[in-house]
């Protein structure tokens, strides 16, 4: 079986490649990819090359396949475990293994599996672990963004709360409690916010979402409205932090004089961390959502406050493997809708340039097709280009009919009528 793939080399040195993957052995599965959405990290692994932690040393000589949030169908099941998955299922994937200590993962560390490809062979590792994820979802983005998801969602249950006389941890937000994400309206934000309104589990009382951008604000509260949040339960405020003059003082307002319990730091800023800090409740719990790329990144911090009013700081990188189950099962009840995230659409083809230059594009979470060929292509720009592109033309409809997001509907248009598809 041929496939197509981008293959990382060394530091930006990315390769769309045809290649032959080996037959696949009786413990392991082969499976078509479908969808791949890029994530800073892949940015991060193309800046380290093999000075990434997950990436292998000999990179050069032994190219590995890029990508980490995808989802597709299962092609040939090895025997071993054809009692346990079937050919034409569709899957998603949890690529942080941990597998023997190891950091190896689908997406830095494997020769035949990574999410920016058309056909993987599944290693025996991923079924072993159970982190191969049936996934009965209408849309293969969708099951793509269960990885960042779940982020989102490992997120809230690391959060943690004490109580006077006892050692013993409180795990998750406190409900019906008062809750900040700042810088909040990002990709992650957004899912964010939808998480906290939706999920059936614990909730926030009230929760204030700030960011310095008043476009980026309303169309946060066109998606996630005061009033849906209302009938769900929550208070819902948008702040641009920008327009105040004390954001401290303001939030402390919002607050009425509590501060907040639980508070997500969205963006990795000196300020922005120091703010979440002074805004902390008694007990607060303060994570850093944002992964920095600078090894020196720090912040002040009021240690009076850590000793006297017991507050405290975690941060998160990725979610575990329940994590993921939690969020394919919400997704596949309609009861959270990640869409949100999306803003760009491509083709394979169109991975490295996209994989390298990412910190320069606006927007979103960029969802690869990887058998189709086409450039990197904005939502936002789908009717300008549909007047001279059919498809494209229908896309620009499909997306206005879903409130400006990428759909089901229109993922299946496009697999159906994209005309330029990466050779097989």
């Amino acid at each position: 079986m041929k496939t197509r793939a981008i293959r990382l080399y060394g530091v930006n040195d990315l390769r769309l490649e045809e290649f032959e993957l080996p037959p696949i052995a009786d413990d392991e599965i082969l499976a078509k990819v479908i969808t791949n959405s890029i994530c800073m990290s892949d940015h991060k692994a193309a800046e380290q090359g093999a000075n990434h932690k997950r990436i292998p040393k000999d990179v050069d000589k032994n190219p590995i396949i890029l990508g980490h949030e995808f989802c597709g169908e299962i092609v040939e099941v090895g025997k071993k475990w054809q009692d346990s998955f079937k050919v034409g299922s569709r899957f998603s994937i949890q690529p942080a293994l941990n597998y023997q200590g190891t950091l190896d993962a689908p997406g830095y560390s494997f020769r035949y599996i990574g999410g920016d490809s058309t056909y993987v062979v599944i290693p025996h590792q991923v079924m072993e672990l159970n982190c191969l994820l049936p996934y009965d979802g209408d849309a293969f983005f969708l099951g793509s963004l269960a990885e960042p998801v779940s982020c989102v969602v490992g997120t809230f249950h690391a959060m943690y709360h004490t109580t006077n006389g006892s050692y013993v941890h409180q795990m998750g937000i406190v409900e019906g409690g008062t809750m900040a994400i700042l810088a909040g309206v990002g990709p992650m934000g957004l899912s964010s916010i939808d998480y906290a309104i939706h999920n059936p589990q614990r909730k926030p009382g009230r929760l204030v979402v700030t960011d310095i951008d008043d476009a980026r604000l309303k169309r946060a509260e066109q998606l996630y409205s005061v009033e849906d949040a209302k009938a769900n339960g929550v208070e819902l405020i948008y702040l641009n932090t920008k327009l105040v003059d004390d954001a401290v003082a303001k939030l402390m307002e919002l607050s009425e004089g509590h501060g907040y319990d639980d508070i997500l730091v969205m963006a990795p800023v000196k300020p922005l961390v120091e703010q979440a800090d002074a805004i902390l409740a008694k007990d607060g719990c303060l994570n850093f959502f944002a992964g920095p790329n600078k090894t020196d990144f720090s912040a002040m911090l009021n240690f009076y406050n850590v000793h006297y009013a017991s507050t405290h700081i975690v941060g998160t990188s990725g979610g575990n493997t329940d994590d993921m189950r939690e969020s394919l099962s919400l997704m596949e009840k309609g009861l959270i809708n990640p869409a949100a995230m999306v803003t760009h659409i491509g083709g394979l083809p169109a991975v490295p340039q996209a994989v390298i230059n990412l910190p320069n594009i606006p927007g979103g979470k960029k969802m690869m097709y990887t058998h189709l060929d086409f450039p990197l292509t904005a939502l936002s720009d789908l009717p300008e280009l549909g007047k001279t592109n059919a498809v494209f033309a229908e896309l620009a409809k499909l997306v206005e009919k879903h409130n400006g997001l990428w759909s089901a509907e229109a993922e299946a248009y496009l697999l159906a009528n994209c005309k330029q598809r990466v050779k097989e």
